[in-house]
């Protein structure tokens, strides 16, 4: 009887073994949801870029499995954003989504995913709404949550005596957020506060404000397309020279190539820049621009490492399995990974708590890029936080 006993304990043992070995054999599906066409396409392309270099960097592998992407472009329609997400879950059987770029998109991908069994990592777009009230346990997000890198423009025009601000943003949540964020921290007088239509390329009406309001400065969160031709038109119009440029996201890595010497000494707000001073960032910044054609990495490509990173580093926690979603869920949470921003971890409502830069446009050879000027924030948790349940 022990003999036997000993004899179907072994086998047990053997095919638990087999199971983990299959398991571990079994690859890492993971969804992307970004932006890949029309003028935002850029955006997009980096997010893509910067996951499928954390993951070349890794070895092809993330927590010890093999990765397969699952790349879709959402063509910043959200419509088109929730059919390839509940794709990528009833059909491609994913363990993970990262994305969007976009507030709207990830507004609309928000339920099917992580309602669908998936965790969701967003890049990018972080919404004041999924930082409070609707606040989502299968959600993490390795950027900031919208209002903060637009908070420190505010501080700074309030800092430098700026009297009065003209202020513009997209018609949509992230824009919305935007200029919330901006008027938290700015004391001073809203000269006009202008939404656009998402995507509007022609601003020769708002310039026309701008130069009329008698505005110290202009604050202005234009993405990709919208900031190339934006900060081309405010240069072209002799606006540069009279009323002071502040901004987020309108003059960064992903639009300096086509703004060039437009943009020149402008400043923005940023979590991140490319000469950040850490081992980490350093090696980041430099391998990306030997994959990518001597092209420099915007704040899209790096936030997108890191959510690459904060996978990897969740699934060596739980031995890389990913079917105890509790357990998961749990190791991700402790942010255990070494971020290319430095200092990170994230709060209970799992949106970052990290330091904030005001950045300025300066020229590299012959690049632009934005260069750290000053820290603004140390160790920052965005507002919305309290009206969040978990605890």
């Amino acid at each position: 009887m022990s003999k036997l006993l000993s004899s179907v304990a072994a086998l047990a043992l053997m095919g638990a073994a087999g199971q983990g070995q299959a398991f571990a054999q079994e690859k890492l599906k993971i969804g992307v949801v970004t932006t890949l066409s029309g003028p935002a396409a850029v955006l997009g392309q980096q997010l893509r870029n910067g996951l499928q270099l954390a993951i070349k960097d890794n070895g092809g592998k993330l927590g010890g499995r093999e990765v397969e992407l699952f790349v879709q472009d959402d063509e910043l329609k959200p419509d088109v954003a929730v059919s390839k997400a509940k794709a990528l879950i009833d059909r491609d059987k994913v363990d993970f989504v990262v994305g969007p770029i976009f507030s709207n998109i990830l507004v609309a991908i928000m339920k099917p995913v992580t309602e669908g069994g998936a965790f969701l990592i967003s890049p990018n777009a972080g919404t004041s709404n999924f930082a409070g009230k609707e606040c989502n346990p299968n959600f993490f997000v390795t950027s900031y949550q919208n209002d903060q890198n637009h908070e420190v423009m505010g501080k700074y025009a309030t800092d430098s005596g700026l009297k009065k601000v003209f202020i513009m943003a997209p018609n949509y949540p992230a824009g919305k957020d935007s200029l919330a964020g901006f008027k938290r921290y700015y004391k001073g007088a809203v000269a006009d506060e202008v939404y656009v239509p998402l995507g509007q390329l022609d601003y020769s009406a708002e310039l026309s404000k701008i130069a009329a309001s008698g505005a110290d400065a202009v604050f202005v969160f234009l993405p990709g397309g919208m900031g190339v031709n934006f900060v081309k038109q405010f240069r072209q119009a002799g606006l540069a020279d009279k009323v002071k440029f502040l901004s987020a996201f309108t003059v960064d890595e992903s639009t300096l190539p086509a703004q060039k010497e437009a943009a020149l000494g402008f400043f923005g707000g940023a979590n991140w820049a490319p000469d950040l001073d850490n081992p980490q960032n350093k090696k980041f910044v430099a391998g990306y621009e030997k994959e990518y054609g001597g092209a420099i990495p915007a704040t899209y490509a790096f936030q997108a490492y890191d959510a690459a990173l904060l996978i990897d580093g969740a699934l060596k926690a739980t031995g890389g399995k990913t079917d105890n979603k509790d357990a998961l869920r749990a190791a991700m949470a402790k942010a255990p990974f070494t971020s290319l921003r430095g200092k990170f971890k994230f709060n209970t409502n799992h949106y970052p708590i990290q330091d904030f830069y005001q950045v300025k446009v300066v020229q590299v050879g012959d690049k632009y890029a934005t260069s750290i000027d000053k820290k603004v924030f140390t160790d920052y948790a965005d507002p919305h936080v309290k009206d969040c349940a978990m605890k």
